[in-house]
């Protein structure tokens, strides 16, 4: 048996024979639950983890064993899991009511919040998912233009609804199962090309607005060159073209106001999850009041956008959301949670460094990606522009790539996929287990062969 194949072998079976109940588990979800999982991003090979309970940075799974969490929620816990302060919070108003089924006073404070740290927010509307945000966005952009199409970027990624399906993965040309032609072609994707841009828009008076991640693709996975945002801005503006900006991970994490703060680049709608509600389901479109006037206008007018959700602005997620936002407003939490994933970057670097390997650990803010490409000099992060983008958006599954997120779980570390984010949990000590978990993770698929 080739050498590869017996070192894949032993991982797999080193995994499986140490977590028995989750992979009880997991075969009890593989009969209820279509591939086993309820998000795509925990389908894992051969199962991950089931978790039993968290806290600070840190998360305990059936059989016992113990990680430090980057998954973090997938993004929405910056204070960590079970914070005091949101513990606290959501158990007074559990106790006060779950749906009141009308409106409440929180929900008021809630989204004062929201506009006190987000720049340009003049109104608020809730969703309950990052999803749902992006896709109102995009409902108030066609209905203020009169314009059918939404123009997004390649690679980058919206939620699921069909208007953002189309153009995630290379050569960009993909369409979901389900999603009709028609809809299809009232997506127009981008290549990240301010010249490009300037052509579509010029070229096509249909599209009524263009969606972006302004971290970059991925959560920053495949980073934007510098002054493109800035340059998006003013072709948009130019063509009366709405510009969305997609902040369901950047929001209330690369600043208190999140990327638009960060860049200092205005957009005319915003898309929120994740931070926005501490942890629990809730998004929202925040952004120029004019946009967002038409869910409010009576239909005497004949512009109202309808727009329910039984669990829009709910008390919990409220509750929640207005504690977590009362501790991130001052930037204090993102200066400490930025320099430990500056310290994680760089730790991890100086191992794929030492040990040879063509491994680069780059990001922004609290996020941290993982490249594995040629032309990538080991450790070194500058080395990143000689990677082709859509590399970077679609990484091949070399043998220590495809093999590092399981080798780093036997070590008692969880990312997500090849990445993970910060928060304010995280101590010097848990960095420091993380450099030295992908010490040996590293060590332990060596024979694999080059990343």
């Amino acid at each position: 048996m080739p050498e590869t194949r017996t070192v894949e072998s032993e991982l797999l079976t080193a995994y499986t024979e140490a977590n028995p109940k989750s992979f009880a588990a997991y075969e009890r979800a593989s009969r209820v639950f279509p591939g086993g999982v309820t998000h795509d991003s925990r389908a894992f090979t051969p199962f991950l983890p089931y978790i039993a309970r968290a806290e600070g940075a840190h998360k305990w799974d059936l059989d016992g064993h113990d990680y430090v969490d980057y998954a973090m929620g997938h993004g929405a816990l910056i204070l960590g899991h079970t914070h005091p302060s949101l513990v606290d919070a959501v158990t007074r108003q559990v106790r006060l009511g779950t749906h009141l089924g009308a409106n409440h006073l929180q929900e008021v404070e809630w989204a004062e919040r929201v506009r006190a740290l987000v720049p340009g927010a003049e109104f608020v509307r809730f969703t309950s998912s990052g999803t749902e945000a992006t896709l109102l966005a995009t409902r108030l952009a066609r209905a203020a233009t009169g314009r059918r199409k939404l123009a997004k970027f390649q690679g980058h990624f919206h939620g699921w609804h069909d208007a953002v399906t189309r153009g995630q993965i290379p050569p960009y040309n993909d369409v979901s199962p389900g999603v009709t032609a028609a809809t299809a072609d009232e997506t127009v994707v981008l290549p990240v090309d301010l010249d490009g841009v300037g052509s579509a828009l010029a070229r096509d008076p249909e599209i009524a607005a263009v969606i972006i991640e302004p971290s970059g693709a991925s959560a920053g996975a495949v980073p934007l060159p510098e002054g493109f945002l800035q340059g998006l801005r003013a072709l948009t503006a130019a063509r009366q073209v709405v510009l969305i900006f997609d902040e369901v991970v950047t929001g209330f994490r690369w600043s208190p106001g999140g990327a638009q703060q960060r860049y200092g680049v205005r957009a005319d709608l915003i898309a929120l999850a994740k931070i926005l509600a501490g942890g629990l389901p809730g998004g929202a479109v925040v952004g120029r009041r004019e946009l967002l006037e038409p869910i409010g206008a009576t239909p005497s007018t004949g512009r109202r956008i309808r727009h329910q959700g039984t669990f829009n602005a709910n008390p919990l997620s409220a509750a929640s959301g207005c504690a977590c936002l009362d501790i991130v407003r001052d930037g204090a939490v993102h200066a400490q949670c930025d320099e430990k994933a500056d310290t994680l970057r760089r730790g991890l670097n100086a191992c794929f460094a030492r040990r040879g390997v063509r491994g680069v650990a780059h990001g922004e803010a609290s996020r941290f990606n993982l490249a594995f490409e040629e032309g990538l000099t080991p450790g070194d992060p500058k080395s990143l522009r000689q990677v082709p983008v859509d590399a970077l958006k679609q990484q091949r599954q070399t043998p220590i790539a495809a093999n590092l997120t399981l080798a780093l779980l036997l070590e008692g570390v969880h990312m997500m996929g090849l990445g993970g984010f910060l928060s304010i949990a995280h101590s010097r000590d848990d960095v420091e287990r993380t450099v030295e978990a992908l010490d040996r993770a590293l060590a332990r698929i060596a024979p694999l062969g080059p990343a």
